[in-house]
């Protein structure tokens, strides 16, 4: 779908998207805990299979020290509709951050990952502080079995305890993949438009 279209056009409705939609989608409690960390002075990372063109936009909005996410291959500025890599998903999100661990010098046990899907349990096994966020039931499942804490922010619970230390990777805030969706609906529409007009 992206094939033929220009990175800077995909920045641009991401940036659209996030001010009209996703900002306003990012749970309070959520947010406390990112800054919770920033304020410890720790490294903040969103690992997403997003697009790095949607990851990056977001963690930028955030004050996150920065993203990884799947890489669209570009060629002169437009896309080929290829990826560059693989998809940063399951698996794939633990070989990332076990590269950015090595890459920073990160302590992984000495760090911290939150996410809401069990594709998430790698990324969530490969540090010594995991959290589940607003869980799928198979991770909650998981998570409980693991012993590792359940946070629900849509119901406001305010359980379990996060210490904070410091070299924290911060992974997956809920809805970064509908992000993506949302950009990819939008160049449809465009494409639409364009091609009705003609």
């Amino acid at each position: 779908i992206i094939r033929g279209h220009a990175v800077a056009e995909v920045i641009s409705i991401g940036e659209d998207v996030y001010d009209e939609v996703l900002d306003h989608r990012i749970f309070p409690g959520t947010r406390a805990l990112l800054e919770a960390h920033q304020r410890a002075g720790h490294q903040v990372w969103l690992i997403t299979a997003t697009p790095t063109e949607v990851s990056d936009l977001i963690a930028r909005r955030l004050g996150a020290t920065g993203s990884l996410g799947t890489r669209a291959a570009s060629r002169d500025g437009y896309y080929t509709g290829e990826l560059s890599g693989d998809m940063l998903h399951g698996a794939g999100k633990e070989r990332a951050v076990r590269a950015l661990a090595e890459r920073e010098q990160l302590d992984l046990q000495r760090s911290f990952a939150y996410g809401d899907s069990v594709n998430d349990v790698p990324i969530l096994s490969a540090v010594g502080h995991a959290c589940a966020i607003n869980p799928e039931p198979r991770l909650r499942l998981h998570a409980l079995q693991e012993d590792w804490p359940v946070r629900d922010f849509r119901r406001r619970r305010r359980s379990v305890r996060v210490g904070l230390r410091r070299g924290v990777l911060g992974a997956g805030w809920a809805g970064t993949v509908w992000a993506g969706a949302a950009v990819v609906r939008a160049l449809r529409r465009q494409l639409r438009e364009r091609l009705l007009g003609a």
